[in-house]
């Protein structure tokens, strides 16, 4: 992996995307089908089924094929292929922090005017159109219309919090300190029930995005973006604090050997009742309402009597964590498909086409879906993400993120599994990405 991410990181320095045009050339009316890659999980199955259903009424002759990798191996699976300018896909799905490597390797298109002449950008939160595509990244909740912008939003998300209605009561907690207590009374209570269930894997981001969640709501900051300063700001006594709560307080309320969980693993310990309070991202926790996957009831109304979903509590700040994908355009791709990839961004972002995606379980940006019927009406934890979306705060949205999210995984996973004291583990995280950023001639970034 590390062999992978750097010559990813390393490969095809451009520092300037090629730019997609503004008005969509002429498509092909031969067959032809047009790849994406993405990690497996459900919200990749659902694309390409709604895709094929949908864009198929537009565009007969075109198949969506969404290939799918395990979610560990997502980054290098892309940018392997960016590296030796030749890919297999036409749209790749990026994180919000994948976009800069992108971008100053040449890799993807830089689709700006595409984007003026096509996209109604007020349709959506600034925050949203800028996450997904804008580089170099803008603060959080802004977002600069002078910047390029490569990428379109694709899946919106964000965690939420996972509560046993039947065993904490109907009211969620509304502080973190009152979750903790709550879960830890509810784990007292109910033997073979953990109090807490969250991500800690040393893989993908799951281990650093549950520190970065937990620092943030105690009032903590990852980086200052200006100065690109990391040592003496996320290890200040906020940094510290928030570590100490993760690790001293949080981690004694999960399963014995869950050191190692990300997304299947929380939801497995929802589904099977052995969790008081989990935490997860949105869009995969579709499965939880499945009677076929839980213990917890026989119909979906029977497990929804025992769940309740909520938006994180707060602490000190509201913060919660910004999550989702966007879509973008290989640079490699034969032209025929940078076309199709154009028509389908075009068509994708359509108001109406945008409330069919929720209906079909996506998580949509514009405004108007998300606050649309057939987004709030499919899931019981939809409301959680659309009145979170105010709150949302990213990581560090740089060149050289793949290095800077293995150093946090596999430190704050150390300090979770017990091979480091905390304090020392968030003293490496600093130093560490420090000097990374330190050794890089690289610059733009943002993001916090």
């Amino acid at each position: 992996m590390l062999v992978a991410t750097t010559m990813a990181a390393c490969g095809g320095q451009d520092d300037s995307a090629p730019k997609a045009p503004a008005t969509i050339p002429e498509l092909t009316k031969d067959p032809l089908t047009l790849s994406f890659i993405w990690f497996d999980w459900p919200p990749a199955h659902a694309l390409e089924a709604f895709a094929n259903a949908e864009y198929a009424k537009e565009r007969p002759n075109v198949t969506i094929k969404v290939k799918t990798v395990p979610n560990a191996n997502w980054h290098d699976a892309m940018f392997t292929q960016f590296a030796a300018h030749k890919t297999d896909f036409d749209i790749p799905i990026l994180d919000s922090q994948h976009i800069g490597e992108a971008v100053t390797n040449g890799n993807i298109l830089d689709i700006t005017d595409f984007v003026k002449k096509n996209i109604d950008v007020k349709a959506y939160n600034p925050y949203l159109l800028a996450a997904y595509g804008q580089f170099p990244q803008a603060e959080t909740g802004k977002r600069d219309e002078n910047a390029s912008l490569y990428g379109l939003p694709l899946l919106g998300d964000t965690w939420t919090m996972i509560y046993r209605k039947d065993l904490i009561g109907d009211k969620p907690p509304q502080t973190w300190d009152q979750m903790i207590s709550v879960a830890e009374k509810c784990q007292a209570d109910h033997p073979g029930v953990s109090g807490l269930a969250f991500h800690q894997a040393n893989g993908s981001d799951a281990a650093a995005v549950t520190y970065n969640t937990v620092n943030g709501v105690y009032g903590g900051n990852l980086w200052d973006p200006k100065t690109r300063k990391i040592d003496g700001v996320l290890n200040d006594a906020a940094g510290q604090e928030a570590m100490d709560v993760l690790v001293n307080k949080m981690k004694p309320l999960t399963a014995k050997g869950s050191g190692n969980w990300f997304i299947d693993e929380v939801n497995a310990a929802v589904a099977q009742g052995k969790a008081c309070i989990a935490f997860n991202w949105i869009a995969a926790s579709g499965g939880l309402l499945d009677p076929k996957q839980s213990t917890l009831g026989t119909t979906r109304e029977q497990i929804l009597d025992k769940l309740g979903f909520a938006t994180l509590p707060s602490q000190k700040t509201n913060l919660v964590p910004l999550g989702g994908m966007g879509m973008h355009v290989s640079a490699y791709s034969p032209k025929a498909n940078q076309a199709e990839a154009l028509n389908f961004m075009k068509w994708f972002e359509q108001a109406d086409i945008q409330k069919k995606w929720a209906a079909a379980g996506g998580v949509p940006s514009r405004t108007d879906a998300l606050e649309s019927p057939e987004f709030l009406n499919a899931g019981p934890f939809n409301q959680v993400y659309t009145d979170s979306v105010p709150r949302m705060r990213d990581m560090w949205n740089v060149p050289e993120y793949a290095r800077l999210v293995d150093i946090e995984n596999t430190n704050v996973n150390a300090a979770l599994n017990g091979a480091k004291k905390p304090k020392d583990a968030l003293d490496d995280i600093a130093k560490e990405q420090q000097g990374v950023l330190n050794s890089s001639s690289r610059k733009g970034g943002g993001g916090l």
